[in-house]
C-alpha cells in the first residue's frame, strides 16, 4: 500500500510498504479520509515522520473473525489503541486508558498504525458506523474537529441559555462554534487572525475580541451584562488564553482546556477557585456513547 511521510521542510512523498493484516478483532479499513491535525505543523516545520495521522473516516475491507463491524461497513476510525478491559475503556472513557496496546508489538509491525494510508487496523469497538446521510469528509469532522469541544460541552453541560467563550478560532476552536450553536448557546470568539475572525463570525460567533488588547476581559463583560460567561473553552494552548478564560467567566462558572498546552498556567487558589467558585475541567474528547449525538452535528 501507500502512505504519507514527511522527509524534510515542506518535503513529503508517497512511500510503498507492505500491506497491514487483520488480526482477531482488529480490522482492515480502507481510509476514504484522513484529516490533518498536527501532521500539517510538523510538515511546514520539517519534523521527519513515517507514521503520519491519528484520525480518519474509511471502509472496512476485511476482518479476520467476527466482530463489532463486517466488511463494507462505513466507519469513522477512532483514535489510539486502548486495551478495552479497564473501567476507563468500558465506561466509553477510553481516550484516557493507561494500558494502550503496543501496536507494532501485536501486530508484528508498526505499518497500519498510521492514518494517512490506505489502509489501516484498528479494533472494531473503534470502528463506529457512519450514517447513510453522511459523507466520509463530513463523519471524519467526529474527532479532533468537533471531538474535543463536543466533550467539554457535554461536560459542561452547554445549552441555549448560555453564553460562551471560545479562545482560539483555529480547526478545533471553529469546531467549537459549530457545536456550540448546534447546542443553542450565544458565542463569543478571541481571536486575531483576520480570516479566522471573519469565518467566526460566519459561523454564529456574535462578536469576536482581540485578545492582544488590554481591556479584552472587560470587553467581554460589557457583553455580558458586566458578570462574565457562563462557559468558557481555551482552543488555542496559550496560557494568556487560559487566564483570559478564567478571568472573563462568571462566579459558579465552568472552564474547559481543549487546547494542549506544557506550560504552566498561574492559578489563584483562593480568587479563582474558592471565591470566585470555578469548575475547571480538561476535555481530551467524548465518551464514545455519544458519537451518535455527534452525528448530527
Amino acid at each position: 500500500m501507500k502512505k504519507a511521510v514527511i522527509l524534510g521542510k515542506y518535503k513529503a512523498r508517497l512511500v510503498e510498504v507492505p500491506d497491514p493484516e487483520p488480526k482477531e478483532d482488529w480490522v482492515l479499513v480502507k481510509v476514504q479520509a484522513a484529516p490533518m491535525c498536527t501532521e500539517y505543523k510538523m510538515f511546514l516545520a520539517g519534523h521527519k515522520a513515517d507514521y503520519l495521522g491519528h484520525e480518519a473516516a474509511g471502509e472496512v475491507v476485511e476482518v479476520a473473525q467476527p466482530c463489532k463491524v463486517k466488511v463494507g461497513d462505513r466507519v469513522v476510525v477512532m483514535p489510539q489503541y486502548p486495551c478495552w478491559k479497564c473501567q476507563l475503556c468500558i465506561s466509553g472513557d477510553y481516550i484516557h486508558c493507561e494500558n494502550s496496546y503496543d501496536f507494532a508489538k501485536f501486530i508484528g509491525s508498526p505499518e497500519g498504525s498510521a492514518t494517512v494510508v490506505q489502509y489501516l487496523l484498528k479494533p472494531s469497538w473503534l470502528l463506529p458506523p457512519i450514517p447513510e446521510s453522511v459523507s466520509y469528509e463530513h463523519a471524519s469532522l467526529a474527532l479532533c474537529a468537533l471531538g474535543p469541544t463536543f466533550g467539554a460541552f457535554d461536560l459542561m453541560n452547554v445549552d441555549s441559555f448560555d453564553t460562551v467563550l471560545i479562545t482560539g478560532a483555529g480547526p478545533v476552536g471553529l469546531g467549537g462554534i459549530i457545536n456550540a450553536r448546534f447546542r443553542g448557546a450565544r458565542v463569543i470568539v478571541a481571536e486575531f487572525h483576520p480570516w479566522r475572525v471573519k469565518k467566526a463570525k460566519e459561523l454564529g460567533a456574535e462578536a469576536v475580541i482581540d485578545p492582544r488588547n488590554k481591556d479584552c476581559v472587560e470587553q467581554i463583560k460589557s457583553l455580558t451584562n458586566g458578570i462574565g460567561v457562563d462557559k468558557a473553552v481555551d482552543c488555542s494552548g496559550t496560557v494568556a488564553a487560559h487566564r483570559l478564560c478564567i478571568d472573563s467567566t462568571r462566579r459558579k462558572g465552568y472552564v474547559a482546556f481543549v487546547g494542549e498546552c506544557f506550560e504552566e498556567t498561574p492559578i489563584r487558589i483562593s480568587s479563582d477557585m474558592i471565591r470566585k467558585g470555578l469548575t475547571l475541567h480538561g476535555a481530551w474528547h467524548y465518551n464514545l456513547s455519544l458519537f451518535p449525538k455527534v452525528m448530527k452535528v
